[in-house]
């Protein structure tokens, strides 16, 4: 009959080759708790099973302790949905250029804070600023580390314990809980709603500003909803002129970035970053991970005087961009400088991909598993960005026995594979999946459809 005697010891199990590679791979303590708990859950299962495992099976249980305690909580995965943005997958993939410029600042020390030139303290903040003027033609920059933040340094600074005027057709929330009400709360900036939830006209705007005596106008870009209707809103330079008549800047929260004009691609026209400074804003805020396809980063761009402002607000050391940040933005705006975002920035290449392309892929997919059916679908851009908005795809439709568990089973892969469901069927989309990932993409399928 077993007994807990017949449990192999620490100091056994340590003797055995495979356990003498586990030290080398993950350290002798790590090893050693592995091993504890492992044999301790075995002499707690023993009241019950009267079974003692075998060394064999306790090593195993080990090892499938230590893979799960070491592998990394935040991994690389396949994007199969459609969706170029996608805010729980971490937005905008970066470009070969950026990814160089992180490596090549993360290996050795970096020019972050010290002038060359001089031979003293410098400042990070000139690192991306001066690209951002020079692209933009904007007087001055700040980044910060995202958009979130950017809007809420504008408003500490600039707003704190006075008012700040937005049309009620722009208190917006989005995704995680952010809100603007929420965040000029937060800044000590006191909200002034104008407007109705769906018009809002110039005149709500004059009158707010002379019985109210708001030092700053806020508009708030619509980057994740669509107002339809009987709608109406004064046009962004309609905004600065009453802005500037009356002495007081105006502010743009435009959110997504954009420097191209979506509508070349067939789709609705997003507000570029250019369009809001020649509109008359006196600064724009965004971020750098959505159609900008950089980092994640919060841009602040605008006139001299207010940035300055800005710079010397206690906030903006709290949420300063890291020398990674500003490593991989530079490298972006590089491409931008050069004219090369449509063949260089990931997101660029995928908004831009032809439906035939895509389903040339798509074809060569379905060819290499011997399984499938080419068909057209619709991707979208997401992360907040041109809301209800699609591009035409084809895709990759799989009919599985059991669709639940086969997408269960491709999250599990590694590295995993984030697919959609339709009328229960498998779909992978080639439009976000880069061309680098094809191979995974196919031993996955191949493996999961093979057990299940």
């Amino acid at each position: 009959m077993s007994s807990l005697r017949d449990l192999p010891s620490i100091e056994q199990l340590l003797q055995q080759p495979v356990v003498a590679s586990w030290v080398a791979d993950f350290g002798r303590p790590l090893t050693l708790e592995a091993l504890r708990q492992t044999i301790e859950h075995a002499r707690k299962d023993f009241d019950q099973s009267q079974r003692i495992p075998a060394s064999d099976e306790i090593l195993d249980q080990a090892f499938e302790a230590l893979q799960r305690w070491t592998l990394p909580s935040i991994q690389p995965v396949i994007n199969a949905t459609g969706v170029i943005l996608h805010t729980n997958l971490g937005r905008a993939p970066l470009s070969q250029a950026a990814i160089h410029a992180i490596q090549a600042v993360s290996l050795s020390y970096s020019n972050l804070e010290f002038d060359l030139q001089r031979g003293r303290r410098g400042s990070r903040l000139v690192h991306a600023e001066a690209l951002l003027q020079q692209l933009t033609h904007a007087e001055a920059a700040l980044v910060v580390n995202n958009n979130a933040g950017a809007v809420l340094l504008v408003l500490s600074a600039l707003a704190r314990h006075h008012r700040v005027v937005i049309s009620r057709t722009q208190l917006v929330e989005i995704g995680g809980g952010f809100r603007i009400p929420d965040v000029m709360h937060q800044s000590g900036a006191h909200l002034y709603e104008v407007g109705t939830t769906n018009r809002v006209h110039l005149d709500d705007y004059t009158t707010a500003i002379q019985q109210a005596s708001p030092v700053i106008v806020l508009h708030t870009h619509h980057s994740n909803f669509r107002i339809t209707g009987f709608t109406s809103e004064p046009a962004l330079s309609q905004l600065a002129e009453v802005a500037h008549h009356a002495g007081i800047p105006l502010v743009d929260d435009l959110g997504s970035g954009a420097l191209l004009d979506t509508a070349q691609f067939g789709m609705q026209h997003e507000p570029t970053v250019f369009e809001s400074l020649q509109a008359g804003s006196d600064l724009v805020c965004f971020s750098g991970d959505k159609l900008l396809g950089g980092p994640q980063a919060g841009i602040i761009l605008g006139k001299a005087d207010l940035v300055a402002k800005l710079k010397k607000h206690p906030l903006a050391r709290a949420i300063r961009a890291d020398k990674l940040c500003l490593a991989a933005l530079s490298a972006t705006l590089l491409i931008y400088l050069k004219d090369k975002a449509l063949q260089e920035i990931p997101i660029w290449q995928m908004i831009s991909a032809t439906p035939q392309a895509l389903k040339d892929r798509a074809e060569a997919w379905r060819i290499t598993l011997g399984k499938g059916q080419v068909i057209p679908s619709h991707s979208t851009v997401g992360g907040g960005s041109l809301p209800e908005e699609t591009l035409p795809t084809f895709v990759l439709s799989l009919q599985v026995r059991s669709p639940n568990r086969v997408v269960e089973s491709l999250r599990q892969c590694h590295p995993p594979v984030i697919a959609r469901l339709e009328d229960e069927k498998i779909i992978l989309d080639p439009r976000t999946i880069l061309a680098e990932q094809e191979q995974d993409l196919i031993n996955a399928i191949r493996s999961v459809i093979k057990t299940n």
